[in-house]
């Protein structure tokens, strides 16, 4: 059997070694700092950043450089752009269709984390659960357009009157809810009557007149343990048991 014939290396295969070796080096150093390259630094200036001395690279080699460097540019524009519309696609999926609050199911999810974070750091917190008075007859006599900004009024006098990191909802027709962010329950019971007052205080201007709106409330002060059901039920029956009390009637503005 003849083996291999051993025969001297030529100049030739020594630079298309060397050639090799520093197309290996130039591609190990992409994979390792790829879209790493700060930004507004030109693309001829690659070879420096990634530490590959001049010799190591041919014009054809630094232009395939250059060019990936371009398209690595390109593609974290790229991505950016589409983070920035994903979170704006989100945060649109998790508003109320009609108001400025949340939707039911982003509502359920940002309580779901207040109830965790309260069970977690012994940290009691509070629900806020209202529901506009005299709904169906404001649709009735006023018409639906009426109804619609009655609502938008409720959420909006919310938003305005809660703290940055409290969350306002709607969570379906007439009922709005309210997560207060480390409150008791005296000072959530006396926030949601300020709530209630600052919503019937502000009538709606609606067809040349105005609207007054009025809410119930009631408040339930959880420390975790329940479910996400558990508050929203207890919540709301202290609201109901609240609308069925008696109140002196006062006249539209």
């Amino acid at each position: 059997m003849i083996g291999p014939v051993n025969r001297p290396m030529k100049l030739g295969d020594r630079h298309g070694i060397e050639r090799h070796a520093g197309v290996s080096r130039v591609a190990a150093a992409l994979a390792a700092r790829a879209g790493r390259r700060p930004a507004g630094v030109d693309p001829a200036d690659s070879a420096a950043l990634l530490g590959i001395p001049d010799c190591e690279l041919t014009p054809r080699t630094r232009g395939a450089l250059d060019r990936l460097f371009r398209e690595v540019g390109r593609l974290h524009r790229d991505l950016e752009r589409a983070k920035k519309r994903a979170l704006a696609l989100e945060a649109l999926a998790d508003r109320d269709a009609l108001t400025p609050g949340l939707n039911r199911r982003a509502f359920i999810r940002e309580l779901e984390r207040s109830l965790a974070f309260a069970e977690r750091y012994r940290a009691p917190s509070s629900l806020v659960y209202l529901d506009v008075n005299d709904m169906k007859r404001i649709n009735d006599c006023f018409g639906h357009g009426a109804g619609d900004a009655a609502l938008r009024h409720v959420a909006s006098v919310l938003v305005e009157n809660v703290r940055s990191f409290d969350v306002v909802g709607r969570l379906g027709g007439d009922e709005f809810a309210v997560i207060l962010a480390q409150i008791d329950g005296a000072a959530a019971l006396a926030k949601a009557r300020s709530l209630a007052e600052a919503i019937e205080e502000r009538p709606v201007a609606w067809n040349g007149g105005a609207l007054r709106v009025r809410v119930a409330c009631g408040v339930h002060t959880f420390v975790g343990t329940e479910r996400v059901d558990d508050a929203l039920h207890a919540a709301d029956r202290a609201m109901y048991a609240r609308k069925r009390t008696p109140k002196p009637h006062r006249a539209a503005a």
